[in-house]
C-alpha cells in the first residue's frame, strides 16, 4: 500500500507561504505516534527538500541526543529510500536516486517488501495522487489556519471517493486522519 502522510493546517496546506512549516512541530505524544508509523514502513518516496530536510537524521549524531530521537533514526537510516530529483547528482545515507518513473520506482518499491511504502514532499506526491497511485491519505491536521501555502493535495478533475478509517485526537489538539481510498462495492 502506498501512504501520503503530512502535518496539515484546518485549511489544508503543509507550508505556509514562506515554506515554513514550524507550527507542526510534534510533541512528545505525536513524535512517538510517528514513530510507530515509521516502524511499519518498508520504504519511502521522496522529493528533493523533504530529501534534504529528512537527511540530517541518517548524517547528523546530534539527531539522536535523546532516546525517542535515536529510536526514530534507528528506524529511519534502516528504510530504504528513493529520491525523486532533477538537480541532485548524489545522495546519503540509505538512499538512491529514482532512475525510473514514479509509477515504476513505486510498483518496484512495493514490490521489494511485504510493507507499507510512504510517499511525501508535496509535489511528488501530487503526482502520485494524480496517477492514481496513493492507497492512503493520513494527515495530523493542526489547530491552525495558514490561509495559503503548499497545499497537502493538488487540485483534482474527478471526485476522489475516500472512506474515514480512523482518527485520533492528541493531547496537543493535533487531529490525526487516516482515509483509505473508497473501492468500488460489487454488484
Amino acid at each position: 500500500m502506498l501512504i501520503y502522510s503530512m502535518s496539515v493546517s484546518v485549511d489544508g496546506f503543509i507550508a505556509d507561504r514562506d515554506g515554513d512549516f514550524g507550527w507542526s512541530v510534534p510533541t512528545e505524544e505525536t513524535f512517538r505516534f510517528h514513530i510507530e508509523e515509521v516502524r511499519e514502513l518498508g520504504g519511502f518516496l521522496c522529493g528533493r527538500r523533504l530529501y534534504e530536510t529528512m537527511v540530517v537524521w541518517e548524517t547528523d549524531p546530534s539527531m539522536r541526543d535523546s532516546e525517542p530521537e535515536a529510536e526514530f533514526a534507528d528506524l529511519w537510516c534502516a528504510i530504504p529510500k528513493i529520491v525523486f530529483s532533477r538537480t541532485l547528482d548524489s545522495v546519503a545515507g540509505n538512499a538512491r536516486l529514482a532512475e525510473a518513473s514514479l509509477a515504476e520506482e513505486t510498483a518496484a518499491a512495493m514490490a521489494a517488501t511485504d510493507k507499507d511504502i510512504a510517499i511525501g514532499g508535496a509535489g511528488l506526491a501530487a503526482q502520485a495522487v494524480e496517477l492514481g497511485l496513493v492507497d492512503e491519505l493520513r494527515m495530523f491536521r493542526y489547530p491552525v489556519v495558514l490561509g495559503g501555502g503548499t497545499p497537502f493535495l493538488p487540485p483534482v478533475t474527478d471526485e476522489v471517493p475516500l472512506d474515514l478509517i480512523e482518527t485520533r485526537t492528541f493531547g496537543s489538539r493535533v487531529i490525526y486522519e487516516r482515509y483509505g481510498r473508497a473501492r468500488a462495492e460489487p454488484a
